[in-house]
């Protein structure tokens, strides 16, 4: 294919554009060279911002563009506007916030997706998952019958800057002891690599349609018994409940990460993902995933600024009131 990529050489456009070369297609990355520009030499780099530079995308043709960076509808109605007639297939990245009830387990393709009463807005922040589904509309609009959108769920492995996986197996590293949310939590996640290899397979296939991206699901006490396999300093777990963590207002998802209270947003780690695996996703063990996020996370800048996790004095307190409690209940 002459495959074009919408956005940067950080995280999954990496992914994407490391599995396109290797399977032999030819590439073009259009990004704003804020990350990685010596990356990939044997990628066409056009350096530009597609809400203004748009402009250098015309002339060309291409079979098929995958667009990771689409978050307003404004923004991506020029870009699939400009290309409709210059692409063959457009896959959209979008995301499984884009459903109105997320507190459901094993939501299907189907789910009604958020709306918003004013469609205009272009507030990402508050309204992250309804826009999304704008955007997805938006493309179906332009290239009806040519566009395929993934939701993906959290996606993790190799440069998550997010840490919002990457902080377990950083964190564990560490040693000492670990404050850690309920062993029996389930989480569901995909490695970018697996993610990448998927979506370049479908783009080959041209195939169309609406598809969630998520692995199977496991326990916190298997990702932590995992991220144990591969520290090099002992830690010691402290499991904390769940009225504990809402008591002493400890955020999820950010603060502490792959920790969601059991009435909020749960339907992100337990999606229904039958059809893409019907469609020929394919993904690594768990551990295989802890073990290249670990690697690389090691050559990290330790004073680089960590996205996501918990602060160690935070921490330290949370340890320090949880045993406090213990030792003052009343023994039998």
């Amino acid at each position: 294919m002459n495959l074009l990529i919408l956005g940067g050489t950080r995280f999954l456009g990496k992914a994407l554009a490391e599995t396109a070369l290797d399977r032999g297609h030819t590439l073009t990355l259009f990004h704003r060279g804020r990350h990685s520009q010596d990356a990939f030499p044997e990628a066409e780099h056009l350096i530009g911002d597609r809400e203004s530079e748009l402009e250098l995308l015309q002339g060309r043709t291409w079979d098929a563009v995958i667009d990771t960076c689409g978050f307003v509808p404004r923004v991506v109605r020029s870009s699939v506007e400009l290309l409709k007639d210059r692409v063959g297939h457009y896959t959209f990245i979008s995301s499984a916030s884009v459903y109105e009830d997320l507190t459901r387990l094993h939501i299907g393709e189907d789910a009604p997706v958020a709306t918003l009463s004013d469609e205009s807005t272009e507030d990402v922040t508050q309204h992250y998952g309804a826009l999304k589904a704008l955007c997805e509309k938006t493309v179906e609009a332009a290239m009806p019958g040519r566009a395929l959108h993934i939701r993906p769920g959290l996606i993790v492995g190799p440069y998550d800057y997010s840490d919002r996986f990457t902080y377990w197996p950083h964190r564990i590293e560490q040693g000492g002891e670990v404050l850690v949310p309920p062993k029996e939590g389930r989480v569901q996640v995909i490695d970018v690599r697996d993610l990448a290899a998927w979506i370049i397979l479908l783009a080959e296939k041209q195939t169309v349609g609406t598809f969630h991206a998520s692995g199977s699901d496991f326990t916190m006490e298997q990702l932590v018994d995992d991220c144990a396999r591969f520290s090099s300093r002992p830690a010691e777990f402290t499991w904390v409940t769940e009225p504990f963590l809402r008591e002493q207002q400890v955020g999820q998802w950010i603060e502490l990460p792959l920790w969601l209270q059991s009435d909020s947003l749960i339907g992100l780690f337990a999606m229904d993902n039958t059809k893409a695996f019907a469609s020929g996703l394919t993904t690594r063990p768990l551990i295989d995933t802890v073990r290249d996020t670990l690697a690389w996370d090691r050559g990290r800048p330790t004073e680089e600024k960590r996205e996501a996790g918990l602060d160690p004095a935070r921490e330290a307190e949370l340890l320090r009131l949880w045993h406090s409690r213990d030792a003052a209940a009343p023994r039998p």
